[in-house]
């Protein structure tokens, strides 16, 4: 044998971080043959040796150029970014490779893009996970979205290539839905663009958050599992396998024929107050300790803390008795949930929804219909109180660096923590349970000299009016994020959906 085929790994994108092996492969080969793009940070190893760069698109193509070099005599080295085993060359060869090829052939492993970017976020990958392309121009979609949700079912972390391209845009969102039917929102993810390489960005953020995101073919994605942990600026995956705490839908059961209600604001505690009061059997879903902390106690209401995700709510509602849709206005992704688990179950679903609060006069009222439209707003003020809740302080953030941002958040410490891992200073938080009143609204706001406000339109129960008259009487602007649209059929009033609920189901149980 005289040819040589060297499948050679150069890693993530830092001459330090390729092999020696790898080294010493592309300075004794004749022929190197390579993307352009993977040449990069490998240029200084060649000196004399013949440079063949076909496009990317071109991976077949560059194998079998490989494979006739090295079957004519010659020294070859097939570089790849990475590892060239890993969604890579590597596969390409052996498939065009004959089963005794009159050459040798060795494979130089390397530093992959899913441990390279976990080295920069901490240590996602400490315990069983799964690696996805969402590239389809060799794999069905079908099966990229499939696979995507077994991979969320067994709750493993998830590292996601080739993300999205020029064009194919959409279906990272898809992957991501999938995820959240079985994943919390608030799920650890961390996003790193440009690994190891000029411009490398590197953020950890939530599942949810991702949804807002935008991506390209040099990002790479990793999803935590339920026990991936923010640590600073890192994330990280608990090694032990034994000593992890019991899930919470391993603990009791939610009473059969209960009437469910999803709650996560005053109104929706107060249903459950009502129904539990007239008889009912209610099961008062909650997001969070605080939302347990303040639920009412009445021995005819069960909480339930189980799982995030619509696949974990399909398992739990089975047995219930109907739905009560009492989240808040703004959280569409939910309300869309419920509604297609009702429908899917034969459940009687009951929507509230507040009355509006907003006042006939629009003086002093900047309505807008998205939170970007509101950034734009507020990047024209110097000091910013953003009162929309902890799920848009990221993009919030993002979206206003040279603006000074003030926040009023719950006292939970995972709200209040990744606030401060936002870059929020202590002396710019408020953490206390609203709604507040006009007088506290007043003097905050001028302790604070802030010079704009940005809102949702929360209804009398989240403190919306004392806001206005608190807005109006310190003369600033009130940027308001307007409603979605209603759900059709919403009940605004709270005797009204009790009304129809007790007619429909005639009994409690």
């Amino acid at each position: 044998m005289t040819g040589h085929l060297s499948l050679v790994s150069v890693g993530p994108g830092d001459l330090t971080l390729v092999p020696e092996r790898a080294r010493q492969a592309l300075q004794q080969a004749e022929v190197v043959i390579a993307y352009e793009l993977y040449l990069t940070w490998v240029r200084p190893l060649l000196t004399r040796q013949e440079v063949l760069t076909p496009p990317l698109t071109q991976e077949k193509e560059r194998a079998r150029l490989a494979i006739t070099r090295a079957q004519a005599g010659q020294r070859v080295a097939l570089v790849s970014s990475g590892d060239i085993g890993v969604y890579a060359m590597a596969g390409l060869v052996f498939e065009e490779l004959p089963d005794d090829p009159p050459f040798a052939v060795e494979v130089i492993p390397g530093i992959t893009s899913a441990t390279a970017c976990a080295s920069l976020l901490g240590s996602p990958l400490t315990h069983d996970f799964a690696t996805l392309s969402l590239s389809d121009l060799l794999c069905p979609w079908e099966w990229i979205e499939e696979r995507a949700r077994r991979i969320a079912e067994a709750d493993l972390t998830c590292v996601l290539y080739n993300v999205q391209s020029r064009t194919r845009r959409e279906g990272v969102y898809r992957v991501l839905r999938r995820m959240l039917e079985h994943k919390r929102p608030n799920t650890v993810c961390g996003v790193v663009r440009n690994a190891y390489r000029p411009g490398q960005e590197v953020r950890v953020t939530t599942l949810e958050a991702l949804l807002a995101d935008e991506f390209d073919m040099l990002t790479t994605v990793v999803i935590g599992n339920r026990f991936t942990t923010r640590r600073g600026r890192w994330m990280y995956t608990p090694r032990g396998y034994n000593a992890w705490p019991v899930a919470p839908e391993q603990a009791a059961a939610p009473p059969a024929g209960s009437v469910w209600v999803f709650s996560g604001t005053s109104d929706g505690n107060a249903l459950a107050r009502q129904l539990a009061e007239a008889g009912w059997t209610v099961t008062l879903s909650v997001a969070t300790e605080l939302g347990a902390q303040v639920a009412p106690q009445h021995p005819r209401i069960h909480l339930f803390r189980g799982p995030g995700g619509s696949e974990a709510r399909r398992r739990a509602l089975r047995g219930a008795r109907a739905v009560v849709d009492a989240t808040h206005p703004y959280a569409q992704a939910m309300t869309a949930q419920l509604r297609a688990l009702s429908a899917e179950l034969g459940l009687p679903y009951f929507r509230y929804e507040r009355p509006s609060a907003l006042p006939a006069d629009p003086h002093g009222l900047l309505l807008v219909d998205r939170l970007e439209d509101a950034a734009a707003l507020a990047r024209t003020y110097d000091r910013v109180f953003l009162a929309t809740g902890s799920k848009d302080l990221e993009p919030f953030l993002r979206a206003v660096p040279e603006t000074e941002v003030f926040v009023r958040l719950t006292p939970q410490p995972d709200v209040l923590r990744r606030a401060q891992e936002l870059g929020l200073p202590p002396q710019r938080i408020c953490a206390m349970v609203g709604p507040f009143s006009l007088e506290f609204n007043v003097a905050q706001w001028r302790a604070w000299n802030i010079q704009a406000v940005v809102t949702k339109e929360s209804g009398a129960a989240g403190g919306f009016p004392a806001k206005v008259a608190a807005a109006r009487a310190l003369d600033l602007p009130l940027i308001v994020v307007r409603r979605p649209p209603p759900v059709p059929g919403a009940y605004a009033t709270a005797g009204a959906l009790l009304s129809a609920l007790f007619s429909q189901l005639k009994e409690p149980v």
